[in-house]
């Protein structure tokens, strides 16, 4: 049984490190996209020629950036969800007590 629960424990300590270091990469990922975004929108702003061309730049970049907030929010949510359920099942399989039953 021991063996058991050192696999299980393993296994999950695997799995959480794999998801750490995905949601590493997706971050780091998604910090480059919002400094291309920033870069694009300050070329397009210098280029604009007037008020009414700089608010639609500044509107398409506002657009942009709110898009790329709502897809940070569901890959929030679901990275926590995976961490924690990947969590508990690393506690509940590797640090159980041992059990204090008397066997007869």
């Amino acid at each position: 049984m021991g063996q058991k629960q050192f696999e299980g424990f393993a296994s999950a300590q695997s799995e959480l490190f794999e998801k750490f270091e995905e949601t590493r990469r997706q971050w780091l990922d998604r910090v480059q996209s919002e400094t291309n975004l920033a870069s694009e929108f300050a070329s397009k702003l210098t280029a604009a020629r007037s008020i009414p061309d700089a608010m639609t730049v500044y509107q398409d970049w506002a657009n942009q950036w709110l898009e790329m907030m709502a897809e940070d929010r569901k890959h929030l949510l679901a990275d926590y969800q995976t961490l924690a359920e990947t969590g508990a099942r690393l506690l509940s399989t590797g640090w159980q007590p041992k059990s204090t039953a008397v066997s007869s």
